[in-house]
């Protein structure tokens, strides 16, 4: 609440901070760690808390019903609430059920904020997303958003609470397609950055998330597309189409270390393996269900010494022990036998590689982004691999 108040934001994202700062200055924002003073000072609340998932898959809700209940204890008069939080279909009715008061409506607004973007994604969304029983709470909440120009699609709340969980499903099955796909492209020849350039010029199908990479990860796919299978099976439906996404997001880890010991003969054991990037993707300091991290492990497994480097992760706080941590590019290929790029990190596409080439065991790397330039990285003397480029 203290580092909130001050205007220092709690996790990384581009333009937060300056924001933060910005709107404490002009009054605008204020943080407190009283309910009943929020509450008093509002007519609509937001909720956004967790809701891991639970062992079987399914989404604890716990954190939403207490923070509902305790909205319900604090307010005398209407109020509207407003759940940000991912949840499976039916929860607004859960809420209202906990609240038990008949001056209290609750509205589903799912967000689509990507990390790395998401001040960007809030000030400028492709959609609004409304979810409301109650008409004059839904236009309540679709008013807080006149001043930002993009279509407010108003529905049932089941409904928006679908639309989420089917979007981030969607994105992950592009994700592992073009994974796939790369895979294809390496078997017959073909170059995947070719395919996805005529594939992604289809309007129906567009170039976003046809980049492949080491696989999706982060805190919101691998939960939503778990809880997705989980409602969908509560239905009576059984969704193997996202059971085989998740199977292919797997065998991608995997194919990953299957690269870095072609290169290095076949043998994992003893090697020195320097990984660039650690967090789920770039501009984020977000490590949850990160792909580097479901690499390296596997890596260690094999008996590979590694260590790695990401300019957002100074220390070795909340890294697996296994892992060794660098504080420069220069520091983890120091007498690596394989380097592997697992984050898209702008600095390591602007590296300079015949200097950190000389510092290598042997000049080996695999481009798990396709961020560098193929040619360029054999001129150098690398022994070299990415994903689906010829």
């Amino acid at each position: 609440m203290e580092k909130l108040s001050g205007g220092t934001p709690t996790i990384y994202e581009p333009g937060l901070q300056e924001m933060l700062e910005r709107n404490i200055q002009d009054e605008r924002l204020s943080f407190t760690g009283n309910i009943r003073d929020a509450v008093d000072a509002s007519e609509v609340i937001f909720i956004a808390v967790g809701t891991p998932p639970s062992d079987d898959g399914s989404t604890d809700l716990s954190q939403v019903e207490g923070a509902a209940s305790e909205i319900a204890r604090a307010m005398d008069s209407y109020r509207v609430i407003v759940n940000k939080s991912t949840v499976p279909v039916g929860t607004n009715a859960i809420i209202a059920g906990a609240t038990r008061r008949d001056d209290l409506f609750v509205v589903s607004n799912p967000e689509f904020l990507s990390e790395g973007s998401a001040v960007n994604d809030f000030l400028q969304p492709d959609r609004i997303v409304i979810g409301s029983d109650d008409l004059t709470a839904g236009r309540r909440v679709a008013e807080l958003y006149a001043s930002i120009d993009t279509p407010v699609i108003q529905v049932d709340p089941a409904s928006a609470e679908t639309i989420k969980y089917a979007t981030n499903s969607f994105l992950a099955t592009k994700v592992s397609f073009v994974n796939a796909l790369a895979a294809v492209c390496e078997a017959v020849g073909a170059d995947i950055d070719a395919v996805t350039a005529g594939l992604g010029s289809d309007s129906r199908i567009s170039a976003q998330f046809l980049l492949p990479g080491p696989g999706w990860g982060g805190s919101c796919f691998p939960k939503d597309m778990e809880a997705l299978i989980h409602i969908a099976a509560d239905a009576g439906y059984e969704f193997d189409l996202l059971r085989a996404v998740i199977s292919a997001n797997e065998q991608q880890f995997e194919r990953i270390v299957t690269k870095a010991g072609s290169l290095l003969g076949g043998e994992l054991g003893g090697a020195s393996v320097a990984l660039l990037g650690l967090t789920f993707k770039a501009h984020t300091d977000d490590l949850r269900n990160s792909p580097a991290i479901e690499v390296a492990q596997r890596l260690t497994v094999n008996g590979a010494a590694v260590r790695a480097y990401d300019p957002m992760i100074t220390s070795a706080v909340g890294i697996p022990k296994e892992i060794q941590i660098s504080t420069t590019i220069e520091e983890a290929l120091t007498g690596a036998d394989l380097a592997i790029i697992l984050t898209e990190w702008p600095e390591f596409a602007l590296a300079n590689w015949s200097k950190l080439a000389n510092l290598m065991n042997a000049p080996r790397l695999v481009d798990a982004r396709n961020l560098l330039d193929r040619d360029a990285m054999f001129e150098l003397g690398f022994r070299y691999d990415d994903l689906g480029r010829t």
